[in-house]
């Protein structure tokens, strides 16, 4: 499989994990607070900034209208997706770690095959690549 091909199925993939989590962040609002409670994260104000922060970095990772914008929502999302397994983890819940999991796989082939498939090249995805 090509690097360009690998890039645009793992971003794909990624994209639609934040998606899909930031429109059950939207719809299932109390079961999202609950959850987050159980973690031991203040949910009040939590959940409306994770839902604008999950749809604002797959646009900036999809979109790339500036360069170090993308590579700042990979570092965002990149620690975001670390975070998240931890706190499923420290309460005894590995299952829920995942999709996190899953979304670090994802995400790592996504930045490290970034140039093979973008015009402007990322100069933190080459020094992943070597």
């Amino acid at each position: 499989m090509t690097a360009f091909t690998v890039y645009w199925i793992s971003t794909t993939l990624l994209s639609l994990l934040y998606l899909a989590s930031a429109y059950m962040y939207a719809t299932k609002t109390g079961w999202v607070r609950q959850t987050l409670a159980e973690l031991h994260y203040p949910a009040s104000y939590l959940v409306p900034f994770m839902i604008v922060v999950k749809v604002l970095g797959v646009a900036a990772i999809l979109s790339r209208v500036s360069l170090p914008l993308s590579d700042l929502a990979y570092v965002g999302i990149f620690y975001h997706l670390i975070l998240s397994s931890l706190a499923h983890l420290g309460v005894r819940k590995p299952i829920g770690a995942l999709p996190a999991v899953i979304g670090l796989m994802l995400l790592a082939a996504s930045f490290a095959t970034q140039n093979a498939a973008r015009d402007v090249p990322s100069p933190y995805a080459q020094i992943a690549v070597r």
